[in-house]
């Protein structure tokens, strides 16, 4: 497929952009920290190389109070704007991308007790209620938008883009959830929108008419009591006006309770609503969220739906993305698949962002591929997702790679997860990887299963990756028919069943369940459906209507022994969404029990209190953990043959398969 819409140039302002692809603001943790300036730039250099159009940096505070976290970073001084004139002259030397820096103020959003808002209204995810901030602030904060803004065209940065939306401190200044004024900068839809139309006013006087200026606009609330359309329309039109020359789409509140950016929202759900934007002003658009292919892309701007696309964590999945497209090559794209759980749940734990799918994100230096000059035979065993990438690391070092594989099919319990609805594309990984390994030349054996050592004699190094097998418990009647593991129920790929009891509490339980839900539903993963799903109407105010209680017609029970939470180690910024879901279906959980028996129409239960309960059962599902499969080390132990444990095979816990793809990277980089 030939991408010509992605590929045009596009006029913004007085620039020329060389494509229409945006890589959207990451906040990755080296912005933070001067001495990280050059990782950072590493990091956006390996991304400029494939020729993206335009950069855009994650957030820096345009002061103090407005900074996410005490030692966030800021762009305010002469010190910092000389430190990133390297960065933008590296960026700008490695291809044509143009480069902006993000200047966001946090407002109440803020990790620290001096934070500061439109009025005095403590968010609901953050511990500090903050101060209103008085007028003749207001207008100090604007001078320091304004001063950040020259620091960042003295550092060569080819533009800023003002973060105005997802409920950040502009945002908070127009939207009247927030905005309980009654000054200049409250009150009517005029002084709500005042802040932003001044703060881009004052920038383009400054900057003059060369130096790009987007504007993060919120153009979905998804709260109930949120902006209306039109004053957004308005909104939009005032700032088109103040001096801006390019509109990005800012979706959703941080405190929404509608996923916006996981892996159940559909690729380009939002695009419809960049279209109307597009629809009411005169300068270019940009759609975001959702977006990790090149088709998605093209087809959004064929469809009009924006002029440009934003993505930001395909970036880190895969650097070179946008000359992987140019060259018609997407399947060799390592896609992103939404988890969150290397990029934005590090970032929430105030750790280094990175990537499942790619551990060398934001640590490009370290992770350097050279080839060997001492090929050796590998083999692998087992192809689930440590080992597929341990086998890409070796075949770009130049080694021989043979994989044998028990089963018909990669991907191991990677496989299973493609099966949970708003997880296909984690298939879409495990064709990537397994098309990429066949392409460098390494051979995939199916429906073989290595059992002695002998039978690896040939090869001088060997990888064991055979993974898990489900932890069975010993329960009084775990044998019934009606008692199966949560492998082969997914395999089975149906179930039948009213009352359904799920041994385990934990990730897999909490899939299983859902599974569960949207087979008997019928839901789908169509942007129709999820909207319907969530309460998405976006002619609504706020574009969300409530929704208590989804009807369904199973009566699902979590069960588990600990006091563990439901769903403990889900993702920071992913579990919210699993257990409201559930709780939405009414599906329930009780935890501190003990498993008494499984009979043909119940399983009894002891509770914490020491009662007896009997749960009508008529579908037991057990997910009650996982074991290592790792029979073939200490046959290999025997024979002196040198070996390497990765992945589940290596430690099972929680399937964590970051865990298991950055231990193959780490073994076999140093084979």
């Amino acid at each position: 497929m030939n991408y010509l819409k992605t590929f045009e140039k596009l006029k913004v302002g007085t620039q020329l952009i060389d494509n229409r692809i945006v890589m959207g603001s990451m906040h990755t943790g080296l912005e933070d920290d001067l001495s990280n300036i050059n990782q950072l730039t590493e990091y956006f250099v390996e991304r400029a190389k494939s020729g993206v159009g335009i950069i855009i940096t994650g957030g820096y505070s345009p002061n103090r109070l407005g900074r996410l976290t005490p030692f966030a970073g800021t762009f305010n001084s002469q010190k910092i704007a000389i430190a990133h004139k390297t960065l933008t002259a590296q960026v700008h030397a490695a291809g044509p991308s143009k480069i902006l820096l993000q200047l966001l103020h946090a407002g109440r959003y803020s990790y620290h007790p001096f934070s500061v808002s439109a009025s005095r209204i403590k968010s609901p995810i953050t511990p500090f209620t903050p101060f209103a901030l008085p007028g003749w602030m207001v207008k100090s904060t604007i001078n320091d938008f304004v001063k950040s803004s020259l620091l960042a065209q003295q550092a060569g940065y080819n533009g800023v883009e003002i973060m105005g939306s997802e409920g950040y401190f502009i945002h908070q200044f127009f939207s009247p959830r927030t905005n309980k004024r009654s000054d200049e900068w409250g009150g009517s839809l005029e002084n709500r929108c005042r802040l932003g139309v001044e703060i881009i006013q004052q920038i383009r006087e400054k900057v003059g008419p060369d130096f790009i200026l987007a504007f993060r606009i919120p153009i979905l609330d998804l709260l109930t009591d949120g902006s209306s359309w039109d004053d957004i329309a308005y909104y939009a039109k005032k700032i088109q006006a103040a001096g801006a020359n390019l509109l990005n789409s800012g979706i959703g509140w941080h405190e929404s309770r509608v996923p916006t950016i996981g892996s159940m929202v559909p690729h380009a759900a939002f695009s419809s609503v960049t279209k109307d934007l597009k629809m009411v002003v005169d300068i270019p658009v940009i759609a975001s969220n959702r977006f990790n292919e090149p088709e998605q892309i093209e087809k959004a701007l064929s469809e009009s739906c924006a002029d440009m696309i934003s993505m930001a964590r395909p970036f880190l999945a895969d650097p070179a993305f946008v000359e992987k497209a140019r060259n018609n090559k997407s399947l060799q794209i390592n896609p992103c698949i939404a988890c969150n759980q290397a990029c934005l749940d590090h970032i929430f734990s105030q750790k280094r962002a990175s990537c499942l799918v790619n551990p060398t994100a934001c640590e490009e230096k370290k992770w350097t591929l050279t080839k060997t000059m001492d090929s050796k035979k590998i083999a692998v065993v087992g192809a689930g997702v440590a080992g597929l990438n341990a086998a890409l690391v070796l075949l770009k070092k130049g080694h021989q790679v043979s994989i044998y594989e028990a089963g018909s099919e990669v991907g191991g319990q990677f496989q299973l997860a493609g099966l949970i609805p708003g997880k296909k594309d984690y298939l879409k990984s495990l064709l990537h990887w397994s098309s990429e390994i066949k392409r460098l030349g390494g051979i995939i054996h199916f429906n073989t299963k290595i059992q002695e050592a002998h039978e690896l004699q040939n090869y001088d190094h060997v990888i064991i990756s055979t993974g898990v097998k489900p932890r069975i418990p010993q329960i009084p009647g775990l044998d019934l028919s009606h008692v199966i593991t949560y492998e082969k129920l997914l395999k089975a790929n149906t179930f039948s069943g009213k009352n359904i009891v799920i041994i385990g509490a934990g990730g897999i339980a909490v899939d299983v369940a859902t599974y569960l839900l949207h087979r008997s539903a019928k839901i789908d993963t169509s942007i129709p459906d999820f909207y319907k799903h969530w309460g998405i109407e976006t002619k609504l105010a706020g574009g969300l209507k409530k929704i208590s209680r989804i009807e369904t017609d199973l009566n699902i029970t979590l069960l588990q022994r600990s006091d563990r939470s439901l769903g403990k180690g889900l993702g920071k910024t992913t579990g919210w969404i699993h257990r409201l879901d559930l709780k939405k279906h009414g599906v329930k959980f009780i935890n501190q029990i003990e498993y008494k028996k499984i009979t043909s129409e119940f399983i009894e239960i002891q509770t914490r209190k020491g009662d007896i309960q009997r749960l009508p059962a008529d579908l037991v599902i057990v997910c009650a953990g996982q074991e290592s499969q790792k029979d073939l080390v200490s046959k290999l132990e025997e024979t002196k043959k040198p070996y390497s444990l990765i992945g589940g095979a290596h430690h099972a816990g929680e399937l964590d398969a970051k865990k298991a793809i950055k231990d193959a990277f780490e073994v076999s980089f140093k084979i």
